[in-house]
């Protein structure tokens, strides 16, 4: 007990800087456009999601397995290129590009659903054009924080981003459930458009010229950036933890989804709160994350493990309501990996790679759903979604089990 009021006692909670990030304009700006935006996010993932299985022809697990890989497997697809882009041009001047692309395919699915003219491949085929959009976005954006904040304070940055975009989680389901009982579906993707011009709003706003190409970048190449990733041990074994967990036991809106459609037989207000509740686990565990470490590679491993423990009581769980308390569990562990695995590897990239290196982070997290999806889809059609869920549980175990024997020695 000694030992633990010890450790806790040199804890320090990154909270008050996050706070201190809004004296900084630009900052404040650009985390109150996204705030928006994010809600617009999830409102519309909602409506996808409720499309995909319950609206369309042939509706199924399976297809929204299809639909969710359609749209993170551009990632990979575009691996050599975003995070070249990222480290090569303006990021501000991209952030404004494919923030204006996403807010159009969004505004299109949302017509085309409203007056019936939509069908599983015109989904598929926007589904797959949004995804693109977005994998030019993500490396930017995360990038482009530390443009805003700087080194220093990029760790209460992260977390705060999490906790902000985990906010909006909490909100943005519920509002879609909401939405697509009181209207129709196809408004949950208009609302979404309309909350792109939030975030473009702010970055015209900004008034110092954040993001500038670096001209001083080292071997601009992807496959030196990846040769850079791979030939330093902790940011090689981060890489296949994520590319084990991404692949297997991050596809939440399928677990979630197929849970309260076919298990617990939930109605979509109640599938919206199950998102929401799940949102509660996530901003904690975001605002875990702001808490220093003195080796985060060690908090990792712990994450993992724990995601795995909260996958198992989710696939056990005999009702609604505790199966919504397993997923607060499953949200904290999630997010708790995620922030971890940011901060890890851009603290520990030099900044001419990074944007590289973090192109290279969210294919593998995000690239990997293209084939886990449509696999939970299939386990949770043919042996149930518990199984689905299940089979998240084993690839954390083993990612927690790879990261021990493969990382670094002194932890």
């Amino acid at each position: 007990m000694r030992r633990i009021l010890h450790r806790c006692s040199k804890l320090q909670l990154h909270t008050p800087q996050q706070f201190l990030l809004f004296k900084q304009r630009d900052y404040a700006l650009w985390a109150s456009g996204t705030f928006v935006s994010n809600i617009g996010t999830w409102v519309q993932r909602t409506g996808q999601d409720w499309l995909a299985l319950t609206e369309l022809p042939h509706h199924s697990a399976s297809l929204l397995g299809t639909v969710i890989a359609l749209q993170f497997i551009s990632p990979m697809l575009f691996l050599p290129w975003t995070g070249t882009l990222a480290d090569r041009y303006n990021r501000r001047h991209i952030l404004i590009v494919t923030q204006s692309t996403m807010a159009a395919i969004a505004v299109l699915i949302g017509l085309l659903t409203i007056t019936h003219h939509i069908d599983r491949w015109g989904l598929y085929v926007l589904t797959f054009l949004f995804g693109t959009a977005a994998s030019f976005d993500a490396p930017v954006r995360q990038v482009f924080i530390g443009d805003l904040v700087g080194d220093t304070a990029l760790p209460a940055a992260v977390s705060f981003n999490s906790i902000s975009f985990n906010a909006a989680r909490f909100i943005g389901p519920a509002v879609g459930g909401f939405i697509i009982n009181a209207t129709s579906t196809g408004w949950t993707f208009l609302i979404n458009g309309a909350s792109f011009l939030a975030v473009l709003g702010s970055l015209l706003l900004l008034r110092t010229q954040h993001g500038r190409n670096n001209t001083h970048a080292k071997d601009q190449r992807f496959i030196d950036g990846l040769g850079y990733a791979w030939k330093h041990i902790e940011l090689r074994a981060t890489l296949i933890m994520l590319a084990l967990i991404g692949t297997f036991a991050l596809n939440m809106s399928l677990f979630v989804a197929t849970m309260a459609v076919h298990v617990f037989h939930a109605t979509a207000s109640r599938y919206g709160l199950l998102s929401s509740i799940m949102a509660v686990g996530s901003v904690i565990g975001a605002a875990l994350s702001g808490f220093e470490r003195a080796n985060r590679y060690t908090s990792l491993l712990y994450a993992a493990g724990l995601l795995g423990l909260s996958c198992t009581a989710a696939a056990l769980a005999p009702n609604y309501w505790l199966f919504g308390i397993a997923i607060i569990s499953v949200g904290i562990s999630a997010l708790l990996f995620t922030n971890v695995s940011n901060t890890l590897m851009q603290l520990a990239t030099e900044p001419a790679y990074r944007g590289r290196v973090i192109a290279l982070r969210m294919g593998v997290i995000l690239g990997g759903t293209p084939i886990g999806a449509p696999i939970a889809g299939w386990v949770a059609d043919t042996l149930g979604p518990r199984w689905s869920i299940a089979l998240g549980a084993l690839s954390c175990y083993l990612a927690l089990t790879v990261g021990s024997l493969i990382g670094p020695k002194k932890r």
